[in-house]
């Protein structure tokens, strides 16, 4: 794959972050976007351990896809307490996913606040993800085609990021928000994969106190070196296509996905992902 690094900036103004991020919808990291913050210095995963341990975390790994699986729904559960103590001793595949602050732990709104970077950031949905060394997410883009700012804390995470523009190069399943399940974008097979070669993505390692901004409807994927933990902020989508599609993607194509695992089963995710073979062998093709 063709990966570029993220660019990244100490600072930033709005006006810097609109001109030169946003308005052509370019990835960048933010070095020191959060130094003010109390949870700059706060949060780790011990702080996280101790203010939130008695709480039941829901808990998701990197089986395949399966029709009896619900849209988001957790593969296991496990009290905060003990889910550090895992992170702390070995490796795991578990992870937390969407896991909001401000309904489990309110008091944690207090150590941060919503930067001002031109965009009017939703308040009622920051999101919490854990994992732990060697975890990792599929290559997916969010349903609501946000912007996305990526606050991380505590260890170092890998991100691999590809504009929309590169879809059809990476294998998209039909009917769904991700990428075929057997890839390993962290290190991809290209005689299998052989469209990914194409691809044109960026690339970057988050370190405590950094940010990522990911423009709207950009795939993802995010690997945990060590045990760590972030935070996102979202922001609407400011294009009208893409506002559409999220409005889409929320409202007809997860209501007719998830139907359709009712009435075909497991045959439905297979036909999906061998679609999304044909359909690159296609375009490859052409």
């Amino acid at each position: 794959m063709k990966l570029e690094a993220i660019p990244r900036v100490s600072t930033i103004t709005k006006e810097e972050f609109i001109e030169q991020y946003f308005k052509p919808q370019k990835p960048v990291v933010i070095e020191r976007a959060m130094e003010n913050w109390p949870a700059f210095q706060k949060w780790n995963l011990s702080y996280m351990q101790q203010v939130a341990g008695d709480k039941t975390v829901p808990l998701y790994d990197d089986r395949p896809v399966n029709h009896k699986d619900g849209f988001n729904e957790p593969h296991a559960e496990m009290k905060m307490a003990e889910y550090v103590e895992l992170l702390k001793s070995e490796p795991t595949k578990y992870r937390i996913f969407l896991w909001n602050i401000l309904k489990e732990v309110p008091e944690l709104q207090k150590d941060f606040d919503y930067p001002d970077f031109g965009l009017k950031l939703k308040k009622n949905l920051p999101m919490l993800f854990f994992g732990g060394r060697d975890s990792y997410t599929f290559m997916h883009y969010d349903i609501d085609m946000a912007n996305i700012f990526h606050f991380h804390f505590d260890g170092k995470k890998e991100c691999i990021l590809f504009p929309p523009s590169e879809t059809k190069y990476l294998y998209k399943v039909p009917h769904s928000l991700i990428t075929h399940e057997s890839i390993d974008f962290s290190n991809p097979d290209f005689e299998k994969w052989p469209a990914l070669k194409a691809a044109r993505g960026y690339r970057t390692e988050l370190n405590h106190g950094e940010v990522l901004y990911m423009p709207e409807g950009f795939w993802h994927y995010m690997k945990y070196h060590t045990p760590g933990f972030s935070m996102s902020l979202r922001s609407w989508p400011k294009n009208p296509l893409n506002f559409a599609k999220g409005l889409y993607n929320v409202f007809v194509m997860r209501s007719f996905d998830i139907v359709m695992r009712k009435i075909q089963g497991q045959k439905w995710i297979e036909r999906k992902n061998n679609r999304a073979i044909k359909r690159t062998q296609r375009m490859l093709s052409a």
